[in-house]
């Protein structure tokens, strides 16, 4: 499965790139467009108007009942300095959104996923135009964050098509359905005839690596989007706009130190100090396309909007030395290091109809939207076969599909109260297909590995393909009950075909106790569906054992028997209860809001540890007949958790050299703690099973891993045509811990650290502008790892730090508005 191109030639990096080129030198001469607005890194105006979280009377930033930031178009350019990636963008400008760098991390260095107050990837909800997103496909196994999940790839959303987007960070269940626990992300696409834009920019990391004493450069970073407005007919409008990023990987291996358990032949100490391992970034490619459009049709409007991307990327993984079972010096005489490779093929459309009727503001839609991820492997083996196995393979696709057909209603009656109404089914589908047979082959060959080294692929067993239907209703009443004081409630009931029913309410007020400060609160129940993945994945891995004896370990799906006679009890929703309590403060250009909060979420979704033995392994067989399983794990909901927090936003602006100022400071704790584990199943703890359902590395997930504090301070200047940002962000200390058996669990604690980014613009005429930026400047990393989690210095830092491993990035770039 080579990475090799099949977009079409106009999306090539080549023609797109000097196509955007031309288009800009021909245009600057004739421009006439309006200056642009100044920008506001982080610092959205507070008279802005949201839509998310409430579908009551409009309400701005200012008066909502619960806590809701706003990012602009250039907040979002501002804080993207690594290349078009909304996910990273997000977590610059939010100190409460974590968006973690996996590094040979399998699936997860494909698709990266991103967490809200510390938890889980999908326990947030993501909308585009207030319409559910899709899921990912691919199922993260060997990630940190978001271990077991398939959250939602935030970066196959293209960052040019989005007008803003709302942050709802409160639990919006009975708004919005499944999923909602942490909040909610509405990216609103940019809208509209008039106008467009051209964009070209490019950068790479330049840094000192002490590890090596080396000065690095790499992650060469090519980005190009277009778009422009058209008009339909006489009112109508469609804006479509096209994307391309290239990515080059990024390499922080230390000097390798030879594992201990590996043959310390002369062949393999040759290897000694040499850089053999690859963490860092991945490779990748992204082609995106989109549009947003809507066509009045006498009392009716119709609108549509889409979303297509498909990115092509190699991740990596751990080197196999050239004396190892894992390799045939035939094939590889200097050992090798396999290469994951990534398809991810991600669409999403909604068309629908809106208008009113009898008083009452009607709109029904249909969306659809999949996720399709090709697996692959290269540079790699399957030792058992011997010389004649193939070194590329097929690891399987993975695919997941949503379509939603929504009817939404709102009533304004009396003087300022708006009732909402809607249906919504929905049905999803999951889908796996097998690998190649030589990807999960155990050959003939001797004391040789089986299956493809770094897969292997999914095997027909593990294959499925399974759906669901889901049928809601909901209501919302919204009203401004005196003068100073706005209360919104809602409720909502859903039905799953495949696990049961949920019912969820939320309750929301805000009491003005002047024209400057105002008291708001919050307390709601929210569910997270298990997700088709969680409810029929299952995967096998195979070895040799004692004896030569072919063994397999197997991920079961939630029905199968073998998981139901361990006393595995069937997957059902996790559930929260939400409560917020804050203030927002406005006086003239300074604003304060600081909101707290609690979630405490029963049931939680989480991957068993491994058991195994062989009372099991005897167990199974006389059981079920099946004589090679070792060891088996599955999801469970076993662990009840809280999160408490508080996020505080200040923003601030002043006029200062023949300009304007925007300062912004923002701040996020949030403490994760396990409130209960669910016991052993007593079928387990007679085959000799103990505290098998949470081990400490998941539980080191699920509390420690995420940073409990981030904080991000900026300016904005912009004159009359140049422009200024300096933005500090510091990153909170994160824990990691391994379990690497036998009582060994080693645990280091990272300490925060600071990031320093600028950015300098000047436009020239009235549309063009130029600007040039660092990202981390000061070329910081986190802590060194140690001794006893570096991999033999194969792996000095940890990918948990916010700030990552990477180092300094320098990057300029072109853009013509017109």
């Amino acid at each position: 499965m080579p990475l090799q191109s099949s977009a079409p030639p106009f999306l090539s990096r080549s023609r797109l790139a000097q196509a955007l080129l031309l288009a800009l030198t021909c245009h600057v001469a004739s421009a006439a467009a309006p200056a642009a607005t100044a920008p506001q890194d982080g610092a959205a105006e507070l008279d802005t108007i949201v839509v998310t979280g409430t579908r009551g009377s409009a309400r701005t930033e200012a008066n909502t009942p619960v806590a809701v930031d706003v990012f602009t178009q250039d907040d979002l350019r501002r804080a993207n300095v690594l290349g078009g990636e909304l996910g990273q963008a997000l977590a610059t400008l939010l100190p409460s959104l974590n968006f973690p760098r996996q590094s040979n991390s399998g699936g997860a260095d494909h698709v990266r996923a991103a967490q809200l107050r510390g938890l889980s990837p999908d326990q947030v909800l993501v909308l585009i135009n207030g319409k559910r997103r899709h899921t990912s496909a691919v199922v993260n196994l060997e990630s940190k964050i978001g271990r077991g999940t398939t959250p939602v790839d935030f970066n196959a959303i293209p960052l040019s098509a989005i007008e803003r987007i709302e942050v709802l960070r409160d639990g919006a269940g009975a708004q919005y359905g499944s999923d909602a626990i942490a909040g909610v992300v509405n990216v609103i696409l940019k809208g509209g005839s008039a106008g467009g834009s051209l964009a070209l920019s490019y950068g790479a990391h330049r840094t000192d690596f002490e590890t090596t004493g080396q000065t690095l450069t790499d992650g060469q970073t090519l980005r190009a989007a277009a778009d422009s407005g058209l008009t339909l007919g006489a009112e109508g409008s469609l804006r479509l706009g096209v994307e391309y990023k290239d990515r080059n990987a990024v390499n922080r291996a230390g000097p390798d130190q030879i594992p201990f358990f590996e043959e310390q032949t002369p062949a393999n100490l040759a290897f000694a100090g040499r850089r053999n391992y690859k963490p860092g970034d991945p490779d990748s490619r992204d082609r995106q396309l989109w549009l947003n459009g809507s066509l009045p049709a006498g009392e009716l409007e119709a609108f549509a909007f889409a979303t297509y991307s498909q990115r092509e990327s190699v991740g990596a993984a751990f080197f196999r030395y050239p004396d190892s079972s894992a390799n045939l010096r035939e094939v590889y005489p200097n050992g090798f290091r396999p290469e994951t490779l990534g398809d991810s093929v991600d669409l999403g459309a909604v068309a629908g109809l809106r208008g009113s009727l009898g008083g009452w503001r009607l709109e029904g839609s249909l969306g659809h939207g999949f996720n399709r991820f090709e697996y692959g492997l290269r540079n790699s083996l399957n030792a058992s076969l011997g010389s004649a196995s193939p070194t590329s393979f097929d690891l399987g696709q993975y695919r997941f599909a949503q379509t939603s057909l929504n009817l939404d209603g709102s009533y304004d009656f009396g003087s300022a109260s708006t009732l909402a109404l809607g249906l919504e089914h929905r049905r999803e589908n999951f889908r796996t297909r097998a690998g190649d047979a030589a990807s999960t082959a155990a050959g003939t060959l001797s004391g040789r590995s089986p299956g493809a080294q770094a897969g292997p692929g999914l095997s027909p067993r593990d294959a499925v393909d399974i759906d669901r239907r889901v049928n809601g209703v909901w209501a919302e009443l919204s009203s401004d009950v005196a003068e100073d004081v706005f209360v919104s409630a809602a409720g909502r009931f859903e039905d799953y075909s495949d696990f049961g029913s949920e019912a969820t309410g939320k309750l929301a007020a805000r009491w003005a106790l002047s024209d400057a400060f105002a008291l708001r609160g919050s307390a709601s129940s929210n569910y997270r569906a298990p997700s088709l993945s969680q409810q029929g994945f299952s995967y096998t891995t195979t070895s040799f054992g004692d004896g030569g004896q072919l063994t397999r370990v197997r991920l079961l799906r939630a029905d199968d028997p073998i998981a139901a006679a361990l006393g595995v009890q069937p997957l059902d929703a996790e559930t929260s209860t939400n409560l917020s309590v804050g203030f927002a403060l406005q006086l003239g250009g300074f604003g304060l809001t600081l909101d707290t909060f609690r979630i405490d979420v029963d049931d939680r979704i989480t991957l068993s540890e491994r058991i195994g033995g062989a009372p099991l392994a005897a167990f199974i067989q006389q059981r079920f007949g099946v004589a090679d399983i070792s060891s088996v794990n599955f999801f469970t909901n076993a662990v009840d958790t809280r999160a408490d927090g508080a996020e505080l936003v200040s923003t601030y602006r002043l006029g200062w050299a023949g300009g304007t100022v925007d300062f912004s400071a923002a701040y996020s704790y949030a403490r994760n703690r396990i409130r209960a584990i669910d016991a052993t199943p007593t079928q387990i703890v007679a085959l000799g099973g103990d505290d098998l359902l949470l081990g400490v590395e998941e539980r080191n997930t699920l509390i420690g891993a995420a940073p409990r504090q981030r904080a991000v301070l900026s300016a904005n200047w912009q004159g009359e045509r140049a422009g200024a940002l300096l933005r500090g962000i510091r990153h909170g200390s994160t824990t990691r811990v391994f379990n690497f058996g036998g009582g060994f669990e080693p645990e280091q604690t990272y300490a925060a650290v600071w990031q320093l980014d600028a950015e300098l613009r000047y436009r020239l005429g009235t549309a063009l502008e130029l600007s040039a930026g660092a990202y981390n400047l000061t070329d910081r990393y986190p802590d060194r790892s140690s001794v006893d989690i570096n991999y033999f210095g194969n792996f000095p830092y940890d990918v948990l730090s916010g700030i990552g491993m990477n180092g300094a990035y320098y990057q300029a770039g072109i853009e013509y508005r017109f």
